[in-house]
């Protein structure tokens, strides 16, 4: 076999491998489950007590 020959059948085999694992991460991102966190477990979001507690700048004048 020539070298070129050889280098063919190396690029072939690399090209096949990395198509084989594009393809099982592709599956893979696909049928992960993804959820959604409750409004209420959100520790960035302010509570409805914080917000009657503190009046607006329009509301005070």
């Amino acid at each position: 076999m020539s070298t070129l020959m050889i280098s063919i059948l190396i690029s072939l085999v690399i090209i096949v491998f990395v198509i084989i694992i594009f393809a099982a991460a592709i599956t893979r991102g696909y049928s992960y489950k993804h959820t959604v966190d409750k409004l209420e477990d959100n520790p960035y979001l302010k509570s409805k007590n914080d917000d009657d507690q503190k009046e607006p700048e329009e509301m005070k004048r």
